[in-house]
C-alpha cells in the first residue's frame, strides 16, 4: 500500500484541478471560435452575393501588373479565361479595345505612380456594351501595397442616352442657328419678350419697322411696335398669352414708314414663361376681304333678282346662299334656312315638299348627287316635277362649295298655249272690271273695255276705228267741266308710253261725276289707262269737311263760353272769400267753435274753386298766347313751386321732398309757365297720395335737356288712368261706381311742355304710385 502525504494529495488535487478549468476554457474556446467562423463565413457569403449582383465589378491591379478579378467582369470583357496581367487585357478578338486597353494602362501606372483616381469609357472588342471605369489607389486592407482597385460599371444605356443627346444637341443647335438665320431674315417684325413682358430681341424687319439703329437700341429703348400699352395695347394681348398658356391674335393699327397699316399680332406663349411674337400686315388683306365682301354682297343682291332659283352651299355642304325664286320654288321658310342646313337636309326638305323626281331609290339617288361637290365640271339635269319641267344646273366652287341654278321651263313649253289663251283671259277681264280701262299703243286707241265706253259715252263705231290720241282727247273736252282738262289725259297717256312713268290726275264731269285717272307704262311700250269713280268720295269728303267745320265753330264757342265764365265767377267768388276771411277774422262778432269750423271750410272750398277757375282760364287762353322767350332758372322756378304746395302737404302730413342734383341750371322759355309745370305736378301727387305719404321733386338734366321727375307713393293709377292722365275733363270711375276727375293740372302742365318744345311722361301702375318726366330743351 502507497501511503500519499497529505502535502502531496493536495498538490495532486489542485493540478487536477487546473487540468478541469484548462480543459473547460479549451472546449468553450472552440465553441466560440466556431461560432466565429460560422458569422464570418455567413457575412463573407452575403458580400459575395452583393458583389456578384452589383452594377459595378471590381479588379485589382497589383504593382506587378498582376490582376485578380470576377467571372462576371470576365464576362464583360469577353474572357472565356481570366487574363492573370494587365498586358492580357486585349488581344486575340477579346478584352478592351486596343486604343482603351492603352488609355487605361497609362491611367492605371498614374495611378500606382502619384495616387491620381480616374474615370474612363472603355468598350470590349466585339461588343456594343459601353463600359465606365473608375481606378483609384488599393486601400491598406486589400493588401496589395502599390496596387490599384478598378470599378468597371456597365454603361452602355447611359452612354447610348449621352451619345443620343449630343445628337440631339447637335441637330438642335443647327436648327436654332437656322432659325435664328431665318427670324433675321423674315420680312415680317419678331420678337421676343420674358416673363416680365420686356423685349429681349427682335429682329431687323422689328428694327427697321420702328426706325431704330439696331436690335441692341430697340430692346435697350424697349420701342413698341404699336403705339399705347393700353388695355388693348400689345402688352395685354402678350399678358394674356403668357398667362392663360394660349396663342393670341389680335388686329391692330401701326405707323410703319409714315404710313398707317394694319398688322394681324400673334403672341405665342413658350414654356419658359417668354411670349415670342410676329406681326403680318394685313392692310392689303383687309382691303381686297373689303372688297370681296362688297362684290359678294352686290352678286348675291343680283342673283336675288333673277327670276331662276339660286342656292350656293359652302365647303362644309351647308346652305349659306338662296334667293327668294329658290325658296318659292320649294316651299322653303326663312325660319328653316336660318339653321344654314346640310345639303341632304335641303334635298329632303324638297323632296317632303313634292319637288323632286320621283325614283325608286331615293338614298342612292341623293348620294349620287352628293358627288357634285366633286365634280370636275359642271353638271346638267332636267327634272320633271308632275307638268313642272325644271332645268338644274350644277356647278362645283373653287373653294369647295357648291353652287345650283333652277330655271323653270315650263313656261317655255307652253309659252304659245298660254298666248292664247292670255289674250282671251285679258279681254274677259277688261270687260269684267268695275273701272273704266283702255290701252294705247303707237299714238291710238288698242283695246278698251264696256265700262271705258259707258263712262264717255262713245259709239262703237268710233271706238272700233282706233282713234289717235288728239282725236279722242278733243272728244274729251265737251263732256267734262273744263275742256282743257282733256288735254291733261293726253299727256298722261305721252308720259306713260314715251317716258315710260306712271301719272294720275283727277277729272270732273259736267253731270257732277268725278273720276281719277291713271296711266301706268305697260312692259310692251303701250300705256294702260285706268279710270276710278271718287263720286262718292268727293261727297263725302264735303261733308265731312262742312261737319269739321261745325266743330271747330263749337269748341270755339265753348272755349269763349268757359272764359267768359271764368271770368263771371271770380266776382261773386271774390265776396264770398271776402265775407268768410271778415267772418273768420271776428269783425261780425266771435264765433263759436262750429262757426269757426264752418269758416275755414268756405275759405278752403273758395281757394279751392279759384284754383280750378284760374286752370281752366289757362287752359283756355294759353292755347293761343305766346310765350315769353327768356332765361329760367329751373331750380328758383322748382323752389318757388315747392313752397306753394308746401302748405297743402303739411296739412295732410305728406312728406315734401326736393333733391336738386345741381345739373338743371337754366332755359329759355316763360318762368311762369315752368314753375306752373312743377306746381301742378305736385298739387297732383300731392292730392292723389294718401296722409302719412311721401312726394319727391328731383331736378337734373344735361347739355340738351334740363329734366324735372315728380313721384309719390300713392296708390297708384290704371293702365285706363294714364292712357287719358293728360285728357281734359276725364272722368274715372271708383270703387262705388261714382265718377271723379284728375283735375286740368297734367292737361295744362304737358300743354305748357309741349308749348316749350319739352317732353312729358307719366308712369303708373295700381299700388305702386306714380311717376311724371319732364325734359325741357336748353334752347
Amino acid at each position: 500500500m502507497i501511503h500519499i502525504t497529505q502535502s502531496a494529495a493536495v498538490l495532486a488535487g489542485a493540478a487536477l484541478a487546473l487540468l478541469v478549468i484548462g480543459g473547460v476554457w479549451a472546449l468553450f474556446a472552440g465553441l466560440r471560435a466556431r461560432a466565429d467562423a460560422t458569422s464570418i463565413a455567413e457575412a463573407n457569403a452575403r458580400l459575395a452575393a452583393l458583389v456578384s449582383g452589383s452594377p459595378a465589378q471590381a479588379m485589382l491591379v497589383r504593382a506587378d501588373g498582376r490582376l485578380e478579378l470576377s467571372r462576371r467582369l470576365g464576362d464583360w470583357l469577353g474572357f472565356q479565361d481570366l487574363p492573370r496581367e494587365l498586358d492580357e487585357l486585349t488581344g486575340a478578338g477579346t478584352g478592351l479595345l486596343p486604343e482603351d486597353a492603352d488609355a487605361l494602362g497609362a491611367h492605371v501606372a498614374a495611378a500606382q505612380k502619384a495616387g491620381k483616381p480616374f474615370s474612363l469609357s472603355v468598350r470590349a472588342l466585339g461588343s456594343e456594351r459601353a463600359l465606365l471605369v473608375i481606378g483609384e489607389r488599393a486601400p491598406q486592407t486589400v493588401n496589395a501595397p502599390g496596387g490599384v482597385v478598378l470599378w468597371f460599371l456597365d454603361a452602355t444605356e447611359s452612354q447610348d442616352e449621352i451619345n443620343r443627346l449630343q445628337r440631339e444637341a447637335t441637330r438642335l443647335r443647327a436648327a436654332f442657328d437656322a432659325l435664328t438665320a431665318l427670324i433675321e431674315a423674315a420680312p415680317m417684325p419678331m420678337w421676343y419678350r420674358g416673363g416680365d413682358l420686356r423685349l429681349l430681341m427682335v429682329n431687323s424687319a422689328y428694327v427697321e419697322a420702328v426706325e431704330g439703329k439696331d436690335s441692341e437700341d430697340v430692346v435697350e429703348r424697349g420701342l413698341e411696335l404699336i403705339e399705347g400699352v393700353g388695355l388693348g395695347g400689345p402688352l395685354a394681348n402678350a399678358a394674356i398669352a403668357r398667362d392663360t398658356g394660349e396663342p393670341q391674335t389680335a388686329a391692330m393699327p401701326a405707323t410703319i414708314g409714315g404710313k398707317r397699316r394694319m398688322l394681324r399680332l400673334h403672341d405665342m406663349p413658350l414654356p419658359t414663361g417668354g411670349v415670342a411674337g410676329f406681326a403680318v400686315d394685313i392692310e392689303e388683306l383687309e382691303q381686297a376681304r373689303g372688297g370681296l365682301k362688297r362684290f359678294a354682297a352686290a352678286q348675291r343682291a343680283m342673283l336675288d333678282r333673277i327670276s331662276a332659283g339660286v342656292a350656293q352651299f359652302g365647303a362644309d355642304r351647308s346652305l349659306i346662299f338662296s334667293n327668294q325664286p329658290f325658296r318659292r320654288m320649294f316651299a322653303i321658310r326663312n325660319e328653316w334656312l336660318a339653321d344654314r342646313p346640310e345639303f341632304d337636309r335641303v334635298l329632303d326638305r324638297m323632296r317632303e315638299a313634292n319637288r323632286l323626281p320621283e325614283v325608286r331609290d331615293y338614298p342612292a339617288w341623293r348620294a349620287e348627287r352628293a358627288h357634285w361637290f366633286v365634280s370636275p365640271d359642271a353638271v346638267e339635269e332636267t327634272w320633271s316635277l308632275g307638268a313642272t319641267h325644271m332645268r338644274v344646273v350644277a356647278q362645283p366652287l373653287p373653294e369647295g362649295g357648291l353652287l345650283l341654278l333652277f330655271e323653270d321651263q315650263t313656261q317655255q313649253f307652253e309659252l304659245q298655249r298660254e298666248h292664247g289663251e292670255m289674250q282671251q283671259v285679258r279681254t274677259a277681264t277688261l270687260e269684267s272690271l268695275a273701272e273704266a280701262v283702255a290701252v294705247f299703243g303707237k299714238g291710238r286707241l288698242q283695246l278698251w273695255n264696256r265700262k271705258f265706253r259707258q263712262v264717255w259715252g262713245f259709239e262703237d263705231s268710233f271706238l272700233d276705228s282706233h282713234p289717235q290720241v288728239p282725236q279722242l282727247v278733243r272728244a274729251f273736252g265737251p263732256k267734262l267741266v273744263k275742256a282743257s282738262r282733256g288735254e291733261i289725259i293726253g299727256d298722261l297717256i305721252r308720259i306713260a308710253a314715251q317716258e315710260r312713268q306712271s301719272r294720275g290726275s283727277s277729272i270732273a264731269f259736267a253731270d257732277g261725276r268725278h273720276f281719277d285717272v291713271t296711266a301706268v307704262p305697260l312692259p310692251d311700250g303701250n300705256a294702260l289707262v285706268t279710270m276710278l269713280d271718287t263720286t262718292d268720295h268727293h261727297r263725302a269728303e264735303r261733308a265731312l269737311s262742312a261737319r269739321n267745320e261745325a266743330l271747330e265753330a263749337a269748341d270755339r264757342v265753348k272755349t269763349s263760353f268757359l272764359a267768359n265764365m271764368s271770368y263771371e265767377l271770380r266776382t261773386p267768388l271774390t265776396s264770398i272769400k271776402g265775407f268768410a276771411e271778415m267772418l273768420n277774422g271776428g269783425f261780425a262778432g266771435p264765433l263759436s267753435e262750429s262757426g269757426q269750423e264752418y269758416s275755414d271750410a268756405i275759405l278752403i272750398s273758395v281757394d279751392r274753386l279759384g284754383t280750378m277757375i284760374d286752370e281752366v282760364l289757362d287752359l283756355t287762353q294759353s292755347e293761343g298766347s305766346p310765350l315769353e322767350k327768356a332765361p329760367v332758372d329751373i331750380e328758383h322756378a322748382a323752389q318757388n313751386a315747392a313752397e306753394a304746395i308746401a302748405p297743402l302737404a303739411k296739412a295732410k302730413h305728406i312728406e315734401l321732398v326736393v333733391e336738386n342734383a345741381g345739373s338743371a341750371g337754366s332755359i329759355t322759355g316763360d318762368a311762369r309757365r315752368v314753375r306752373q309745370v312743377i306746381e301742378h305736378l305736385l298739387r297732383h301727387a300731392v292730392s292723389q297720395t294718401p296722409e302719412q305719404g311721401r312726394v319727391l321733386l328731383h331736378l337734373d338734366g344735361n347739355s340738351r335737356v334740363a329734366r324735372v321727375i315728380v313721384s309719390d307713393n300713392g296708390p297708384g293709377m290704371t293702365p285706363e288712368q294714364v292712357a287719358t292722365a293728360f285728357d281734359r275733363f276725364a272722368q274715372f270711375g271708383n270703387a262705388r261706381g261714382s265718377q271723379r276727375s284728375l283735375g286740368l293740372g297734367l292737361p295744362l302742365a304737358k300743354q305748357f311742355v309741349e308749348a316749350h318744345r319739352g317732353r312729358i311722361e307719366l308712369i303708373s301702375e295700381p299700388g305702386e304710385g306714380t311717376l311724371v318726366t319732364v325734359e325741357l330743351p336748353r334752347r
